[in-house]
């Protein structure tokens, strides 16, 4: 792929979220929470929802305590609903940025969207301006020393992947949200282990920026990762592969 990679959006989002540990515990707690309330019950095998955040938070090294205690808490008539909402912005030279959000106070995090383009520049959009240049989709990530790779391709394909590529340092395959698990359990089968599981936005068109451009939106991005009830920022400036 010449120019850039897809993939450096999610790796550039990764980066910006492992180097912010003291946030995972609560947004994993969070979306096990929300999972039980709205995902069909405490028992992770039969709701796919929790088990995927249930993944994710082992994944994050949350101790099996944590996760069982806040199952049970998201049982309590006294733990508030988290609401799932995307906010839509327009960067720096035109590239567009997708924000998830979990949250239990609309308006606080509109307050704090509101601050975050009043800092970093950018400019909040209506539903859809920017989401329509994204596909939402389940990605699968192994490093290379996880896995055998034409064992994992034959895996991944006969579970019904959309695609299989080969990164620098990584396996990558990609899913229609809904066989996201399925295709997961298949690896693991296998028994290779995977890094990471989740749902993405991937763009469809990139935006070429300058040195700059690129710095004014990393500031905004950063700014609106560092808001407590944002779970993932994207965006589709054209960065150099990894």
């Amino acid at each position: 792929m010449a120019g850039h990679s897809k993939w450096a959006n999610i790796k550039h989002k990764k980066e910006r979220a492992d180097a912010k540990k003291g946030k995972v515990f609560s947004r994993c707690a969070k979306e096990i929470i929300s999972a039980v309330k709205v995902g069909g019950g405490p028992d992770p095998k039969a709701n796919s929802k929790l088990r995927l955040a249930v993944d994710k938070a082992r994944a994050a090294n949350v101790p099996n305590d944590v996760i069982d205690r806040n199952i049970k808490k998201a049982s309590s008539a006294d733990q508030a609903d988290y609401i799932e909402m995307t906010y839509e912005l327009y960067g720096h030279g035109g590239v567009g940025v997708v924000v998830d959000i979990m949250t239990d106070n609309k308006n606080r995090i509109a307050s704090e969207i509101r601050i975050a383009t009043n800092k970093r520049g950018g400019t909040i959009t209506t539903p859809g301006a920017v989401s329509f240049n994204y596909d939402r989709k389940g990605v699968i990530q192994l490093t290379k020393n996880h896995a055998i790779e034409e064992e994992l391709f034959m895996a991944a394909t006969e579970a019904g992947a959309e695609d299989f590529e080969t990164e620098e340092d990584m396996f990558v395959i990609t899913t229609d949200p809904t066989d996201l698990i399925k295709i997961k359990e298949a690896v693991e089968k296998l028994g290779f282990e995977c890094d990471s599981a989740s749902l993405e936005m991937i763009p469809k068109v990139f935006v070429d920026c300058d040195d700059e451009t690129v710095k004014a939106n990393e500031a905004l991005i950063e700014w609106l990762e560092d808001i407590d009830d944002v779970d993932a920022v994207y965006h589709n400036m054209n960065l150099p592969d990894a």
